[in-house]
């Protein structure tokens, strides 16, 4: 019995764990000071078998060189029945460009109404279904050899008069689309990650200095493969040509001082659209205004306690008023390193970008103060909270009485 028990709880950790990370999939914040190149021209190779959706391929940050790199496209195996592919997409965040990842999921989300080509032209996917737990290819869009794969159709695709090679959605230049409703639906259904080939693929990419915009100039030579990570088969396709020009900063390789620092704070997704970043105040600050620690708005002192234990009460508000203490010394500490930073800055006779490129470095280590702080409010609360009352028990029923004659 107590093994069996032994294993429910593990297996009930395991499900936990693999929903918690499902669900903290697609909220890691990348954001970069300039945009991606525009997608390069490509052919898609043959779909290699049967259950494999098409991938398309997509620029991604890589910090370690202070450059984007291509991921190139590819087919990958579904890794549930019925579940489709949402790529990935840059949007314009007030002076930021934000990365929102891809995940897989029952319908297709957002992904910024860039045309990625093959059936993903801006808005869902129009190169294939699922019907009766077999995926269906649409021929228009997709190439498939029909000798191999007989689960075909064919369906024009209307309405796609314009075609442009645009990466990133807002901002100048940027894709102007917004989620619609079922998008939106879609962006709060289970999603699963990209399965361990698809990531590995990615990171090969990374590892690839040819796929680094800065040596490819926008024309990646591997822009398509026909499996994950296949970048040296003879189906892995070159690009024909970039999609347009590529002007990066001239000073943004590895350790250059006027790359946008990389965030990893997890958001909620609805929270990280351009959409609901609107209105932020003036262009070029964070939301609010707030960069410094000065700037943050005095936070009400926590109610002194009271447990009706006099000692307890004692004991608590000791405790609030030294963490109290400790993240003032926090906050002073941070701004006066701050300000020495923006007296050498000013000494130097910076220009404005590199100004604004330290604005953004020192408004997210406020940010991530402020958040280590409120954390370390709401793990003291919790330790102080009292213990749940327990209710008494309910009295016994009185013996029924025999009836009145």
């Amino acid at each position: 019995m107590q093994r069996v028990f032994k294993r429910a709880v593990f297996v009930g950790l395991a499900a936990m764990l693999l929903m918690m990370s499902a669900a903290a999939f697609g909220q890691v914040r990348i954001t970069v000071g300039f945009a991606p190149p525009p997608l390069p021209v490509y052919e898609q190779p043959v779909c290699p078998g049967d259950g494999y959706i098409w991938t398309p391929g997509y620029w991604d940050w890589s910090d370690d060189d202070g450059d984007y790199y291509w991921v190139p496209g590819t087919w990958v195996l579904a890794p549930e029945v019925g579940y489709l592919w949402t790529p990935p997409y840059w949007g314009w965040e007030g002076d930021v460009f934000l990365f929102h990842a891809g995940y897989w999921g029952p319908h297709v989300g957002f992904y910024g109404g860039i045309d990625y080509g093959f059936g993903y032209f801006g808005d869902g996917y129009a190169g294939g279904r699922w019907d009766n737990g077999h995926f269906f290819y649409n021929r228009e869009v997709t190439n498939v050899n029909v000798t191999v794969i007989k689960n075909v159709y064919n369906q024009r695709v209307e309405n796609r008069t314009v075609v442009n090679h645009v990466s990133y959605n807002g901002g100048n230049g940027g894709i102007m689309a917004r989620p619609n409703a079922q998008q939106e639906e879609a962006a709060r259904e289970r999603h699963v990650p990209p399965p361990a080939p698809q990531e590995q693929h990615v990171r090969e990419a990374r590892g690839n200095p040819e796929l680094r915009a800065d040596a490819n100039h926008g024309k990646p030579p591997i822009a398509a493969t026909d499996r994950p990570g296949d970048f040296k088969g003879n189906n892995a396709k070159p690009a024909r040509e970039a999609g347009g020009a590529y002007n990066p900063p001239p000073n943004h390789g590895k350790g250059a001082q006027n790359n946008r620092p990389v965030s990893t704070e997890a958001r909620p997704l609805n929270e990280i659209r351009p959409e609901n970043n609107a209105g932020n105040g003036k262009e070029g600050k964070p939301s609010g205004n707030i960069v410094h620690p000065k700037d943050i708005p005095p936070a009400e002192r926590a109610a002194a306690p009271n447990t009706g234990n006099e000692k307890l009460d004692k004991k608590y508000q000791a405790q609030q008023e030294k963490m109290q203490k400790k993240q003032d010394q926090d906050s002073a500490k941070l701004q006066a390193r701050q300000e020495k930073e923006d007296q050498k800055l000013a000494q130097k006779n910076a220009d404005d970008a590199r100004k604004q490129q330290q604005e953004q470095k020192h408004a997210q280590q406020t940010q991530q103060m402020q958040q280590r702080h409120t954390q370390q409010q709401q793990k003291l609360q919790q330790r102080q909270a009292p213990p749940a009352a327990h209710s008494a028990p309910a009295p016994k029923p009185a013996p029924a009485g025999k009836p009145k004659g």
